[in-house]
């Protein structure tokens, strides 16, 4: 058989990169003659840097930045590409990996770094910036991003806020100043639909994963509320109903509002970008791979974006995850997967089995059965 393998990252356990790697040594154990063609991708999350560098060819900088509190420093990378383009992964600088998520963190985390790393992109003159949202640990809307580059959010004092959501309550005016992007083209590359506010919003959605407690939540959106409010009557601009804008807790409706910037699907945006259709045509079939696999995955995941595309050319995909949150049998045939393998029994515990990740993935490969039979689903 021909395969082609094109794993996402398993967060927090192994790379696109590494997990490439793992497939490629147990398909070979397994069928010796096998040819295999290997493309690691990202949707905007974790590994997006790598995988648009690998592609495009450029230079890796690392600069350090405010990490995902006030009081905290980082080392975070950002890409400049051979034709002048700007890669920036949000969870470099941003990520939920930096800290213990708890109600006090998520109460002053700030994207105050992703706005540095912007600042360094254009000092540098890039033509264009590409940011991935996806793995942050904030939930502040993109104000520390806009602070960063030099917005001014004052309260009813004039002063200046200080860092995080629960600031955002205190909000009274945005002095927005010159936009210093607009010879720069932003793209946001997301990998959710979610909009700013609302059930379904940034805060109800994704704030308790970054350590929020129940109680907490009202306020946290009311919060968010208010900056979203006063961005409609200061700057007679609002993004919050725009689907992505909660992406990132929230930073998108701030990049979307202070940069200008547009929003893509993210694995759209790099399976274009890797010239995944034409490695499609030619395999008998996908394997693939995700950390977690939920609802979530439908609306935008790396899974999702490569399940729709090779449906179109009739080619069966094998999906493997560290975890399936929900009915697994329902998700393979909402997402058309040949086949969907959990990795790692229920009875052992995430950092367990985040820890054995490698074995368990390689174990699950070598003993499935692959066919070259497509399923339904989207």
């Amino acid at each position: 058989m021909n395969f082609l393998i094109a794993p996402n990252a398993m967060k927090g356990a192994l790379t696109a990169q590494k997990i490439a790697v793992i497939l490629a040594k147990t398909l070979r154990r397994k069928y010796r003659d096998a040819e295999i063609v290997s493309s690691p991708i990202a949707d905007g999350g974790n590994g997006t840097l790598e995988c648009l560098m690998n592609a495009l060819g450029g230079t890796i900088y690392e600069k350090e930045v405010t990490g995902p509190i006030p009081s905290l420093k980082v080392k975070a990378r950002y890409g400049i590409t051979d034709n002048h383009v700007a890669v920036i992964e949000s969870a470099d600088a941003i990520g939920l990996h930096l800290l213990s998520p708890s109600p006090e963190t998520i109460a002053q985390s700030t994207s105050r770094g992703v706005g540095e790393l912007i600042l360094a992109a254009l000092e540098q003159s890039c033509s264009e910036i590409l940011i991935g949202l996806g793995g942050t640990a904030t939930n502040d809307g993109g104000a520390g991003m806009a602070q960063a580059i030099g917005v001014s959010l004052l309260d009813q004092h004039h002063e200046p806020l200080r860092e995080g959501n629960i600031a955002l309550l205190q909000l009274n005016k945005i002095v927005s100043g010159k936009n210093i992007t607009e010879n720069c083209k932003m793209m946001i590359l997301s990998d959710v639909q979610n909009k700013l506010l609302g059930d379904n919003g940034a805060t109800y959605t994704f704030a308790k994963q970054k350590g929020a407690s129940e109680d907490q939540l009202p306020y946290l959106e009311a919060a968010m509320k208010n900056f979203s409010e006063i961005v409609q009557r200061d700057l007679n601009s609002n993004c919050s109903d725009t689907p992505g804008s909660g992406a990132a807790g929230g930073l998108a409706f701030g990049l979307m509002t202070f940069c200008n910037a547009g929003i893509v699907s993210g694995i759209d945006h790099i399976l274009d970008t890797i010239s995944f259709d034409d490695k499609l045509a030619a395999c008998d079939c996908v394997i693939t791979t995700e950390g977690m696999l939920d609802e979530q995955t439908l609306f935008g995941k790396g899974i999702a974006g490569i399940a729709w595309r090779a449906k179109k050319f009739g080619k069966p995909v094998h999906a493997f995850a560290g975890r399936v949150n929900g009915d697994a049998d329902k998700l393979k045939s909402l997402l058309g997967l040949a086949s969907l393998t959990q990795i790692s029994p229920e009875e052992l515990d995430t950092q367990q089995a985040m820890r054995d990740a490698s074995w368990l993935l390689a174990d699950a490969v070598f003993h499935h059965s692959f066919s070259a039979t497509q399923t339904g689903g989207i």
